[in-house]
């Protein structure tokens, strides 16, 4: 099949489907409308799925053989923020955006869905479209995975769009793709006294601001200069009044690194500098590292596929070279177990403004970048399966 011929003819399918998930997000594992509308999508197609994790679909097509069986994900959750575009399809729910493109994922998956099964009797393999929920809870891909339905997985794919690609580009390079992604809570617990009289108190702003100094010690002292490290607080909240000294300090942040092994030990080297600090100053903490996941690491020979894949798809010239980011993406945990490769999709046009970077209030993609990761998805699953008989 001529592939991107294909997905050029159902472009207007593509966008109009992408421009109504962008008008109706959905917060992590409220993703109900959503979930609706890609099960009404699929029914049309005649392709049976099973509803996981509430609002996740795990929907399969046979081919002619039963095995390979090829994934294909996407996730479908959209994020906390308040549009600030003026698109005329712009968010209708109040405070929630599609910020992160998961909209043109699910319009991108749906359209290798609807290209793949009219085309289901040249298909000598199985594919399972995953359509995951809370990606950006970080705990969606655990919740699916739970269910046992994709144990039997050969091979898997997933992409982002992305903003710092331009439009008309795909990476699909070997190795790191996404660091880690380590959360934490800290409390820095004092004892609360008078502006006035510090000495009478332990003044956890201090002891805090003291422990935000000493934690970036990880990546210039503690870690090799070779690995990429990132320890960042991002929120600090203590206190009441200008006079008041408070009793304690809640700080929050993330950890990232591509490096699995450091990634296990960065917990214990955290505590060690709040444990140490704390106790130069008169204060105690508590300390809750509660999410860890891990990199997102594609298979070099899934890669050298997916490389193929997008030769004969997209053509040699629209394949760019780009190193792995410091982004958190829980398909890591899909790639743990299975060989699989996950993509950067290019979607950067400054002339039409679509130039903010993810999580952006201001987030747009160029939508013609759309028909490359839908065309990725089936070429991928056409060569896979010559890989993976």
């Amino acid at each position: 099949m001529n592939v991107m011929e294909l997905i050029q003819q159902n472009r207007e399918y593509t966008v109009s489907l992408r421009r109504e998930f962008h008008q109706y997000p959905e917060l992590s594992w409220k993703e109900f409308r959503t979930a609706k509308r890609i099960r009404e999508e699929l029914d049309k197609f005649g392709i049976p799925y099973v509803e996981v994790a509430g609002t996740g679909t795990i929907a399969t097509l046979k081919g002619k053989k039963d095995h390979p069986i090829i994934g294909l994900r996407c996730d479908i959750d959209a994020l906390p923020i308040q549009e600030m575009t003026n698109l005329p399809f712009r968010s209708q729910n109040d405070g929630v955006m599609h910020a992160c493109g998961h909209d043109s994922h699910m319009a991108m998956l749906l359209t290798a869905a609807k290209v793949l099964s009219e085309h289901r009797d040249e298909l000598e393999c199985t594919v399972k479209f995953i359509f995951q929920p809370a990606e950006e809870a970080m705990n969606g891909a655990l919740k699916v995975l739970e269910s046992g339905l994709l144990d039997t997985l050969d091979t898997v794919a997933g992409m982002h769009i992305f903003p710092k690609l331009p439009a008309g580009t795909i990476s699909v390079d070997p190795g790191p793709r996404y660091t880690s992604a380590g959360f934490m809570k800290i409390k820095i617990i004092g004892k609360s006294g008078h502006g006035a009289m510090p000495e009478s108190a332990v003044d956890p702003i201090y002891v805090g601001a003291k422990v935000v100094d000493a934690l970036q010690s990880i990546a210039s002292r503690e870690s090799n200069p070779n690995d990429t490290v990132v320890v960042s607080i991002c929120t600090f909240h203590c206190g009441t009044l200008p006079n008041i000294i408070a009793e304690s300090a809640e700080l929050t942040g993330t950890v990232r690194t591509f490096n699995p092994k450091l990634q296990k030990q960065l917990p214990g080297i955290i505590e060690r500098i709040i444990k140490g600090t704390c106790e130069a100053y008169r204060a105690t903490y508590e300390f809750d590292y509660y999410i860890d996941i891990p990199a997102t690491i594609t298979d070099a020979h899934c890669s050298e596929i997916s490389r193929r894949a997008v030769e004969h798809s997209i053509g040699e010239e629209h394949l760019i070279q780009f190193p792995g980011t410091p982004g958190g993406e829980d398909f890591s945990y899909y790639l743990e177990r299975t060989p699989g490769v996950y993509a950067f999709v290019g979607c950067r046009t400054p002339e039409n403004d679509c130039l903010y970077e993810l999580h952006s209030d201001k987030f747009n993609l160029d939508e013609d970048s759309m028909l490359n990761g839908a065309a990725f998805y089936v070429q991928y699953t056409l060569e896979a399966q010559e890989e993976f008989t």
